[in-house]
């Protein structure tokens, strides 16, 4: 007899899974079913999906709300779909994509339009999540234009550092020693030089 789970995931322990256990609900997935990651989907390395993979046997049905929440990278996703479906011969309901649920179709024109649709949804994932991350960088070029500072502040080199720098070049004292009197750290005190060094 076929056993129903639904698989959740969001991408960090600040967000919230209500949404997918809504839809669950609604599908009648008993909630002692359901398995919870709250990690990234990069990837399928997530200890409540890994768990999931080991229970499920064949013709379990295998409820997820979006392929994204399955996973976002797209060869990643295309292999597990592969694994839950022809190695562990189970079945997978895409709740918002109602054409991504393989008790439907088992025919080849089925499993066909099954897959290229699982194809085109799972590169629109990828895509996305690039795109957010160049949104993210755009918008991170942006503001330092503006002069938006991130990280740390910078420790203003001494008023000496031209004197120290002289010593250092002339191997009055070392590298350690010059940081010490600029009162940085060395990595610091050598990108200084660089800098300094770049100007004349």
């Amino acid at each position: 007899m076929s056993i129903t789970y639904g698989y959740a995931r969001v991408s960090s322990r600040e967000q919230n899974e209500d949404r997918q256990m809504i839809a669950f609900d609604e599908a009648n997935v008993p909630k002692e079913n359901i398995f919870v990651d709250k990690q990234s989907g990069k990837d399928f390395n997530r200890p409540k999906y890994r768990r999931l993979l080991r229970r499920l046997k064949v013709d379990d049905v295998l409820f997820v709300k979006s392929i994204d929440r399955l996973g976002r990278d797209y060869a990643e996703i295309l292999e597990q779909w592969r694994i839950l479906t022809k190695e562990k011969k189970i079945d997978i309901v895409v709740i918002d994509m109602p054409l991504l649920d393989t008790r439907r179709g088992k025919d080849l024109m089925g499993t066909f339009l099954s897959d290229i649709v699982l194809q085109v949804l799972s590169f629109v994932a990828e895509n996305e999540r690039k795109n957010i991350r160049q949104r993210q960088k755009e918008g991170i070029e942006a503001a330092k234009l503006r002069g938006v500072q991130f990280g740390r502040p910078l420790k203003p080199m001494p008023e000496n550092f031209r004197h120290i720098y002289d010593r250092w070049i002339g191997k009055e004292i070392t590298g350690e020693e010059a940081a010490q009197l600029c009162n940085v750290a060395r990595a610091t005190f050598y990108r200084k030089v660089r800098e300094w060094e770049g100007e004349f």
